[in-house]
């Protein structure tokens, strides 16, 4: 019954390009700490085998500094560490995992045939393969079965489970019932899925262990339990530094500087956050500079988006026999008949834009 700690999708080195350019290179330092956090989770836990289930780094290039860190937070870790290279950083002569100098402990999948690895001491075979090249269209899973013998038997790939024309190492849940392994430790995905189920294997992606943008929201960590034939124990453990939310602050029946700082959580300081701005809203646009610039300080970063409506109040003018009634007539009939709430915002500014324009008023 080992214990296990399953991780994936580091993407180590990467840009962080939707930050200021001083907290994107805040964050590539600080990214490189989590091999020390998971480090100290594998001793914590007493684990006995970690999996690293690719795309440990975002690219073919890698700093040397974030190489040696991972080499030494490897070591450190004092179990047998496998890991299955994935489309980001796949298996090569030139890639960091052809290096000499990795850690004894650590072992690398460095074919696309499935190779299996014995832990006598644990009763445990790891099986793995890793990617080559930045694709991979045929499943490492294709034909491929374990015995049937007293051994707990695990998995390590880099693939996409039920995506059968995926480029990258589609895998299929009849192949991962048919494999016959115990528990099928994943990476590609970068939201947890949860354990689960396909005939006798069970499987998971643990997610990316920190957020890179806003398509991957809140807590985000690795998978941590126990492997058994019997049962399998395992519980999702946050890694992450920091963390990405999507907020949404109602105007309707309160200032915008109100509704913001009302739904800005306690953590946020330590946290990147988008605020929607929803609702109601009469007069002039929102003043989104002068919004971030007050409340930049409960935020490690913070972007507002203006997704109000114009108020009732804004179209009463429409019936006059005047050129601002004509406007407003004109606008509102474009805005009713908007596909989208992205185009009914952009009307809703324009409408803004122009009734300025018509009493002379600047909205900058």
């Amino acid at each position: 019954m080992p214990k296990i700690i399953h991780a994936a999708d580091f993407h180590l080195d990467s840009a962080f390009g939707g930050l200021p350019v001083e907290k994107a290179r805040e964050r590539r330092r600080e990214s490189r700490e989590l091999v020390d956090r998971l480090t100290g989770l594998v001793r914590t836990e007493g684990a006995e085998v970690v999996l690293l289930a690719g795309d440990l780094f975002d690219g073919q290039r890698v700093f040397p500094e974030t190489l040696e860190r991972l080499k030494a937070a490897l070591a450190a870790m004092g179990c047998p560490v496998f890991i299955a290279p994935g489309n980001h950083d796949p298996y090569s002569p030139h890639s960091p995992y052809a290096a000499p100098d990795w850690p004894e402990n650590v072992h690398i999948f460095r074919s696309e045939a499935m190779e299996s690895m014995l832990l006598p001491d644990l009763d445990c075979v790891v099986h793995g393969a890793a990617f080559t090249s930045a694709e991979r269209t045929a499943s490492p899973l294709a034909g491929f079965s374990v015995p049937r013998d007293h051994r707990t038997h695990l998995l390590c790939l880099h693939g996409d489970v039920g995506k059968p024309a995926s480029q990258y190492a589609p895998l299929s849940r009849e192949q991962l019932s048919a494999c016959g392994a115990h528990y099928a430790a994943l990476g590609h995905v970068h939201q947890c899925s949860g354990v689960q189920r396909d005939g006798g294997t069970l499987w998971a992606y643990p997610g990316c262990p920190e957020g890179r943008g806003f398509d991957e929201l809140g807590d985000k960590g690795v998978l941590v339990g126990t492997v058994d034939p019997e049962e399998t124990q395992l519980h999702f453990v946050p890694l992450c530094r920091r963390r990405y939310w999507i907020l949404e602050a109602n105007v309707t029946d309160a200032s915008p500087q109100e509704a913001l700082e009302a739904v800005l959580p306690e953590s946020a300081v330590h946290d990147i956050c988008r605020v929607i701005f929803t609702g109601e809203l009469d007069g002039p646009g929102l003043d989104l500079p002068a919004l971030e610039s007050a409340c930049r300080d409960r935020c490690y970063a913070l972007e507002l988006r203006d997704h109000t409506r114009p108020a009732r109040s804004l179209w009463d003018r429409a019936g006059e026999d005047t050129l601002r009634g004509l406007f407003l007539r004109e606008m509102r009939s474009r805005y009713d008949a908007a596909p989208s709430e992205e185009a009914r915002g952009e009307l809703a500014q324009a409408v803004r834009f122009g009734l300025a324009a018509l009493d002379g008023r600047d909205l900058g």
